[in-house]
C-alpha cells in the first residue's frame, strides 16, 4: 500500500524541530509571523523516516540529511508565507551556509500513517553534516526538549567576534569530552 500525501501543493509548509517550537528561544519569530497572518500552526507531526537530531555548539538544533540514521523526529508543521519563508531562511543562515532547506516527509504524531504530508526543513548544511555526527558520537534524539536545550545560549549572548559558521566548525574540530 503506497503513501498518500495530503496537500500536494504544501510548498511553504515548514517542519520546525527546534528553537523555533513553541516555549522556545526562536518561536518569538513565529508569532510575530502568526500575528501578521504570515504563518499558521499546523500541529504536531514527525518524521516518516529516521533522521539524526543533534546539538551543535551552544545547544544548538541541527537535523541531519542522513536519511535511515537516527530517530523518527518529532516538530511542529506551520503553513508559511513566502515573506514568512524569507525570514525563516535568514534566521536560519541559508544563505551563509548553516543551514539548508530541503523536502522532508512528515505524518501526523501519534495518528495512524496513512496520511503523509511533504513538506520542508531545515537541514545542516551538507559542509559539516558527517563531522556533526560525528562529533555527537553517531547519537541523535528523537525530540528537542528542554533537556536538550539546557545550556543553550542565545545567539545576542554569544561571542560576536566570529560568525556562527567558526562557531559550528570550531565546534566539531574540538575534542570531544
Amino acid at each position: 500500500m503506497g503513501v498518500e500525501f495530503e496537500n500536494s501543493n504544501c510548498t511553504n509548509l515548514v517542519f520546525t524541530y527546534g528553537t523555533l517550537k513553541r516555549g522556545f528561544a526562536n518561536h518569538v519569530l513565529l508569532q510575530d509571523l502568526m500575528r501578521t497572518g504570515d504563518a499558521e500552526f499546523k500541529g504536531t507531526y514527525r518524521t516518516m523516516e529516521r533522521y539524526p537530531l543533534v546539538c551543535g555548539p551552544y545547544r544548538v538544533p541541527f537535523l541531519l540529511n542522513m536519511a535511515g540514521l537516527g530517530l523518527r523526529v518529532t516538530g511542529e508543521l506551520y503553513a508559511v508565507s513566502a515573506r514568512g519563508l524569507d525570514r525563516l531562511d535568514e534566521l536560519e543562515g541559508t544563505s551563509r551556509g548553516h543551514y539548508e532547506r530541503r523536502p522532508i516527509h512528515l505524518t501526523p504524531a501519534g495518528e495512524e500513517e496513512l496520511l503523509a504530508c511533504a513538506a520542508q526543513a531545515y537541514y545542516a548544511h551538507k559542509s559539516y553534516e558527517e563531522e556533526m555526527w560525528k562529533k555527537n558520537r553517531r547519537k541523535g534524539f528523537g525530540v528537542y526538549s528542554e533537556k536538550e536545550a539546557k545550556g543553550y545560549v542565545k545567539r545576542k549572548d554569544r561571542p560576536q567576534n566570529l560568525s556562527f559558521l567558526d562557531h559550528i566548525m570550531i565546534f566539531i574540530s574540538s575534542p570531544s569530552d
